[in-house]
């Protein structure tokens, strides 16, 4: 005889929340205003891979178990507690704001349903990113290993799943400084322009049912000058199939405007009727729909071409879609008070952008960090342009900003070299298909710098589109399309160059430091420091208005240090928390128009 059990309503909901009572953002200096919103049953519910939709997914967001122990240990059986993926465990929205040394490894733990599988369907277990060695394990068997902190990776669990729960596993190791890998700003003892380190997961984690055979991977290269794009998607192939190809349709306004077909793991070169460019003003993005038998995939992309040649007066300048364009825009260093490497929110991370073009910028320069895919979808869909930097390793030779020596660099250990040679690849490949992104910078400041001819010519082999700026900043070598200077406050314009753009790669970095919104009391620092809005807008208009001669004579883009204040630092064009923009909108947004009409 079966028996219906009955709950109390009471009960139910106990249960429901139960996840809910377990956390509570931990204490810290300071919190955005989205921070409130956050909870274990909403965070990060956005699609994380806008360029590769699919319908069916599960997101893995939420709270895990976690615990810091030794990093030769074993797997704990014993956990510390509960942990809010996918917030960092030095953040205070992960809840426990904990350090975790180079001699510790950081272990998460939670479990999921078996989802249906029938027809030999697949189930990709995703990671938007993991800083830094990510080992994985399912229902105790080991299926993989990642390094690196910045690219997203997967793997096929379909032949470790049990049928009804599963055990998911994963231990982090994290040497910050004290090892060789790419890692931007994070060091274990903050100071100075040098912040909190992240460890763990700090993107979106999920799980995707595709069928048996399905579209792994997706390249999209416009080509404005011959009014082409070519869609190269890579199938991975479970089950043999008699006959079968794959169908790409682009979409204008929800109207198919172009197709074509390809064999699986082949391009295919679709024409473009009178394409529509993508620009800053006029961001104009294509839809796509892949049909590869059951799979189907949703993506989009853009017309617009980017490089570097000469103007009408023989000066190298930077052009977008065969017209010369000044670009504008702040060094964004992409920290939040909250959640360090991780905004609260979409919401959030989409702000930043917003400000940047209520300022009048038309571009970024994402400063030795990469991003959530979706700041790359936010700055597609509302017209930023963006420089990528890859993110830099520790140590560095000698800096010389003179731009006509060539600058030293490291000899790196093969492990070191090789490591930062397969981080950038999978940089370049896993966001080549952005159109916001319109260069690349290996290098800043002589960080980490190492091998740059051969780094240069990986990424140029990678992607022929984008020019490059080797070193942003020095030290120069010759290489690349782009010759960056440095200036504080500045701005500075040596002179134009026979073969490159040359490029204010930094200059302002003015400070206000506002209380009520400040991570430390004391140790904060500009490169100036003023102490009213007044005088820093005054000099901030006064930055820009000594800019002007300078596009005139040939200066090519010029980056603001910076978005936000980050911790120390206090020269952000908002406070950390972002609840204050400091430069006023309508006189920057003026100024910045007369930049690019010279």
């Amino acid at each position: 005889m079966h028996r219906h059990l009955h709950i109390p309503m009471l009960v139910l909901l106990t249960l429901a929340h139960a996840g809910r009572a377990e956390w509570k953002p931990a204490d810290g200096p300071l919190m955005t205003r989205w921070a409130k919103e956050v909870s274990p049953d909403n965070v990060w519910p956005e699609y994380p891979r806008p360029q590769m939709v699919r319908k069916d997914w599960v997101n893995l967001n939420g709270l895990w178990d976690y615990a810091i122990v030794d990093k030769d240990a074993a797997q704990p059986r014993e956990w510390d507690g509960k942990i809010l993926v996918p917030f960092c465990v030095q953040s205070a929205l992960s809840g426990v704001k904990k350090s975790v040394s180079p001699e510790q490894a950081l272990w998460y733990r939670r479990t999921f349903k078996t989802p249906d599988l029938d027809g030999g369907k697949r189930l990709l277990l995703h990671f938007g990113a993991v800083d830094w060695h990510a080992t994985v394990y399912l229902n105790g068997e080991k299926i993989g290993e990642h390094k690196g902190g910045y690219d997203p990776f997967s793997f096929d669990v379909t032949d470790h799943l049990r049928k009804d729960a599963n055990d998911l596993v994963v231990r982090v190791w994290d040497p910050t400084e004290k090892g060789f890998q790419p890692r931007g700003k994070q060091v274990l003892k903050p100071q100075g322009i040098w912040y909190t380190a992240v460890t763990g997961i700090w993107q979106t984690v999920w799980l995707e049912t595709v069928p048996a055979n399905y579209i792994e991977a997706l390249s999209i290269v416009p080509d404005i000058d011959n009014a082409t794009v070519t869609v190269n998607p890579h199938v991975k192939i479970h089950r043999a199939e008699s006959k079968w190809n794959l169908k790409i349709e682009v979409l204008d306004d929800g109207k198919v405007v172009a197709s074509g077909g390809a064999a699986p793991n082949g391009p295919a070169v679709i024409k473009m009727e009178n394409p529509k460019l993508w620009s800053p003003d006029q961001p104009h993005l294509y839809r796509l729909r892949l049909t590869c038998g059951d799979d189907v995939v949703q993506s989009y992309f853009g017309m617009r071409k980017t490089e570097v040649k000469k103007d009408e007066k023989g000066v190298n300048r930077l052009f977008l879609n065969g017209k010369p364009l000044f670009q504008f825009g702040p060094l964004d260093q992409g920290w939040w008070p909250d959640g360090l490497y991780t905004p609260p929110c979409d919401a959030a991370l989409k702000y930043d952008i917003e400000v940047a073009k209520k300022l009048g910028m038309n571009m970024c320069r994402k400063h030795v960090k990469v991003e959530h895919a979706r700041f790359y979808y936010w700055a597609d869909k509302m017209g930023l342009l963006v420089w990528q930097d890859i993110p830099s390793t520790s140590n560095a030779p000698k800096w010389v900003r003179d731009i006509d020596a060539i600058g030293p660099q490291l000899e790196v250990d093969p492990p070191v070299a090789e490591n930062f040679k397969a981080e950038t690849t999978q940089i370049v490949r896993d966001f080549g298909n952005h159109p916001c992104i319109v260069s690349w910078v290996p290098f800043n400041e002589s960080w980490g710098q190492h091998d740059t001819e051969g780094v240069v010519a990986l990424i140029h082999q990678l992607d022929p589109t984008r020019p490059i700026n080797a070193a942003s900043g020095g030290n120069f070598r010759g290489v690349g399309q782009i010759l960056s200077v440095h200036s504080y406050p500045g701005p500075a314009f040596p002179r134009t160059d026979e073969k490159m753009a040359v490029v204010l790669g930094e200059f302002g970095g003015l400070g206000w430091p506002v209380e009520g919104h400040l991570w430390w009391n004391k140790r904060n620092w500009g490169y100036r420091t003023y102490e009213s809005r007044q005088e820093l807008n005054t000099n901030y208009l006064n930055l820009l208005k000594k800019l002007q001669p300078m596009v005139a004579e040939g200066l090519s883009a010029a980056i603001y240090t910076q978005t936000s204040d980050v911790e120390g630092e206090v020269n952000g064009l908002m406070t950390y928390d972002r609840d204050l923009i400091k430069i006023d909108l309508e006189p920057a947004a003026e100024a910045a128009r007369k930049l690019y009409q010279e």
